[in-house]
């Protein structure tokens, strides 16, 4: 018999084995979709993983369903890749399969209610509920289960259904349902016989003037180029109305035909070519082929404003001489509107473009067209485009690589896209760059123990002074009376001078919403999340109160809901609250803010990004996003409202982070031949982290931080995992950590750290509880894991720790 396995995306450890008949083995390819039933009901899409003759011992052996791709979906090196996190990062290749393939390729059985028409009507047999379902089944032959939910105002109806099945009044049944739609988009040709008659069909027309016209038109088009022409835009260009074309489409002057567009296709043309390096730019380009020669990790080190954009364009233009493609990746989706625009520039359709802001067909062409090696061999994308079916990869580029949102935590697989790019370059036998102002203290250190070539760029493109970074002690401030809401006098001034002089600001602060607290003035009570361990963050704009964490919101008090006094104030700093300062001290400026609130869409952030480029926003405001690797040429200062909170993370990366994240945002400022300035808000200005932010002094940074790491055992010198553990019963939480962290140290003893509760130990009804584990450099990671899967699996037959959920996140920083 002929027997597959398949991987299915679900968390499930194992492989299952599947029968395929004659006529189908035929057409199975290994890394093929197949629907495949699973469980009672559920029919599910699996991937083809590999053809044996094996027969399972633990389960009885199905058939598939059907085969769904004549081609492979995921290629050799996928799977490799899919194996490697999969036994990393100790999760399912199921959990792996579902972050690889673009949702609409997984597709899922719906269960359709059918009317049983066998089934007579007796009076008083159904509920009205029941009446109503059987009713709208007299209307439609089909319904779905989420319809019958809404027909009803229920969100869980399958016991209603149950009972009708059970009275033999409906039949239910699986069908699988595709979730990608191809774009179709109409277009116009002439009927068959027009060119022989047109000089007839011109006269018939003289008494329509305005279809003649339109034929004309047409007849203009279709001269100055071949391409086909699509209603839409020969109705809007050429200004001709719905009733002329339907006209000349019933008379079969016209015909109406589709064709598939494609949703990635820009048309846009490359119109730059050369650039001119810098002596230090070229000999860095030298470094890094050598590296790449010897088959090694490149670790580039540049300033901000140093053009390493640069640097990576001519590494891009070498791999498309070659035919090869290109992953280039960036932290964050806010980076991908100006590179894009850059990279078009030099590579114009070249380049396509990969993240969760597109939508699920578009991934699914982008998807395509990289599978087989089409519509462009360049993509920028965010973490997930690692993912990506490369088959000719030759060069990877993990741009602002330090940054800590190339790690996913949720859902699982919580990989660290950085290090899986790292295996998807070795795999592919390709070429591999990080490229940072600010290494990660890993990636440094990596670069000093020989496990990367570390090249750098000291000095800024075209000898740009670096900016002037001077911190504004707040507690003088305050003392001296010198304050306008949080705005020191010396931060004031310095916007009213740059303003002045038609230049523009960008402030940074990190925290959004208008106040993280309300609290009383009378009794002290602040209004908290009922399903987290937070307080709610008011948000000025729609007059909200809001949990960042689960998104709980409710209306804004007017009164304390304890003491139920109207003395009610709010505390703490958001980017709102500093957008309505602003607003009243700068009355004639405009103020912008970018933030998760107000970049939601997909082109949140270019419409953000691009009045920023043009000029109409004189001051933005923004979270973190602001920090990262934008470019703009017309900011001349730069503004951090406070730097402490920055610093007093109670986390063992705090400082490195705080070190990155002000260094950072100090690089948007003075991009220019003139210098640029930053301003540093803080209580502590004597702390040696801002003293090193002041003169970017990342060397002193490394050496204080890789010092504490080596005395208090944290990564890199020591490896780690984490283990959380979940779930709605507060004891039984604490007995599952106990009991695991028991395990633990029997093995692993004062390596072991906890169980504790994290800062915020309740999110979404869920208590949560932590274990850290360290692990020595010369103890083996994979007989670690082997422990902790061991332990695992006993922990997982307690009956009374089913309802606690046991995550393993390995890396977990």
């Amino acid at each position: 018999m002929n027997l597959i396995d398949v991987i299915l995306p679900l968390p499930l450890d194992a492989r299952f084995t599947y029968a395929v008949s004659e006529s189908d083995f035929r057409q199975i390819n290994i890394g093929s979709r197949v629907a495949v039933p699973f469980g009672k009901t559920k029919v599910y899409t699996g991937i083809v993983a590999e053809i044996h003759d094996r027969f399972p011992e633990k389960y009885e052996l199905k058939e598939i369903e059907q085969i769904i791709d004549e081609h492979p979906l995921i290629t050799p090196n996928q799977f490799q890749l899919i194996k490697w996190i999969s036994d990393y990062y100790l999760c399912s290749e199921g959990e792996v399969l579902k972050a690889v393939l673009p949702n609409a390729f997984l597709l899922e059985s719906e269960t359709i209610v059918e009317r049983n028409q066998d089934f007579t009507l007796s009076e008083n047999e159904l509920t009205d509920e029941e009446y109503l379902v059987f009713e709208a089944l007299q209307n439609q032959s089909v319904i779905k289960i989420k319809e019958i939910g809404k027909l009803l105002e229920k969100k869980n109806v399958l016991q209603l259904l149950k009972k009708m099945v059970d009275k033999n009044a409906v039949l239910l049944h699986q069908e699988i349902y595709k979730k990608y739609q191809p774009k179709l988009v109409k277009y116009l040709k002439l009927g068959e016989d027009v060119g022989q008659n047109l000089q007839l069909i011109i006269e018939d027309l003289n008494n329509a003037p305005k279809q003649k016209e339109a034929l004309l038109k047409f007849y203009s088009l279709k001269a100055k180029s071949p391409k086909p022409i699509s209603k839409k835009k020969f109705k809007k260009e050429e200004e001709v109305s719905d009733a002329v074309l339907r006209a000349l489409i019933d008379k079969q002057i016209f015909k109406e035909y589709h064709l598939q567009a494609d949703r990635t296709k820009t048309d846009t043309e490359s119109y730059k070519s050369e650039i001119s390096y810098s002596e230090e730019q070229i000999q860095v380009l030298n470094e890094i082929k050598n590296a790449f020669s010897k088959g090694e990790v490149g670790l580039l080190h540049g300033v901000t404003s140093s053009g390493k954009t640069e640097i990576y364009i001519e590494l891009i233009k070498q791999q498309l001489a070659k035919g090869k493609q290109v992953l280039y990746m960036l932290p964050e989706i806010a980076l991908t509107t100006q590179l894009v625009s850059r990279m078009q520039a030099y590579f114009g359709n070249e380049v396509l473009v990969y993240h969760s802001k597109y939508t699920s067909n578009e991934r699914v062409e982008v998807y395509k067209h990289v599978l087989n090696n089409t519509g462009g061999k360049i993509v920028i994308g965010v973490r997930s485009s690692v993912f990506l079916p490369f088959q000719n990869l030759g060069l990877v580029i993990v741009d602002e690589s330090h940054e800590n949102t190339y790690k996913q935590y949720q859902p699982s697989p919580r990989y660290h896209a950085r290090d899986v790019a790292i295996v998807l370059a070795k795999i592919a036998k390709a070429n591999i760059l990080l490229g940072t102002a600010t290494p990660s203290i890993e990636s440094y250190y990596n670069a000093l123990h020989a496990k990367f070539t570390l090249v750098e760029l000291k000095n800024r493109f075209k000898n740009i002074l670096p900016p002037e970074i001077q911190l504004v002690d707040l507690k003088e401030a305050h003392k001296k009376k010198k304050m306008k809401g949080h705005f020191s006098e010396t931060l004031f001034l310095a916007i009213e001078a740059t303003l002045e002089k038609g230049k523009q600001v960008i402030l940074f602060q990190n925290r959004r919403g208008f106040s993280p607290i309300l609290e009383c003035n009378t009794c002290g009570h602040s209004v908290q999340c009922p399903n987290c361990d937070v307080s709610l963050t008011y948000h000025q704009q729609n007059n909200t109160l809001r949990c960042h964490y689960c998104g709980y919101q409710m209306a804004m008090q007017s009164h304390c809901l304890v003491c139920k006094s109207p003395e009610l104030s709010t505390k703490g700093l958001g980017t709102e609250q500093v957008e309505t300062e602003l607003k009243v001290l700068f009355p004639k400026h405009q103020i912008g803010r970018m933030d998760l609130d107000t970049t939601r869409g997909k082109y949140g952030y270019e419409k953000i990004i691009n009045r920023f480029q043009q000029q109409e926003i004189d001051i933005l405001v923004g979270t973190q996003i602001v920090t990262k690797g934008l470019d703009f040429r017309n900011v001349d200062l730069v503004g951090v409202m406070n730097a402490d909170n920055l610093l007093n993370f109670p986390d063992f990366r705090s400082h490195e982070r705080c070190f990155q994240l002000l260094v950072q945002v100090a690089g948007r400022a003075g991009r220019t031949q003139e210098r640029g300035k930053v301003l540093i808000q803080t209580y502590n200005p004597n702390h040696q982290i801002l003293q090193q932010v002041t003169t970017n002094d990342y060397a002193t940074m490394y050496k204080e931080q890789i010092d504490d790491r080596y005395n208090f055992k944290y990564p890199p010198v020591y490896r780690m995992v984490k283990i959380i553990f979940k779930g709605r019963d507060y004891n039984r939480l604490n007995e599952a950590a106990d009991w695991f962290a028991k395990g633990l140290m029997m093995q692993f003893k004062e390596n072991v750290l906890g169980p504790e509760f994290p800062a915020i130990a309740r999110i979404n009804n869920d208590f949560i509880k932590n274990i850290i584990l360290k692990i020595p450099p010369k103890q083996s990671l994979d007989k670690t894991k082997q422990y902790l899967l061991k332990i695992k699996k006993s922990y997982e037959a307690v009956a009374a720790f089913r309802g606690i959920r046991l995550i393993f996140d390995v890396d977990p920083y």
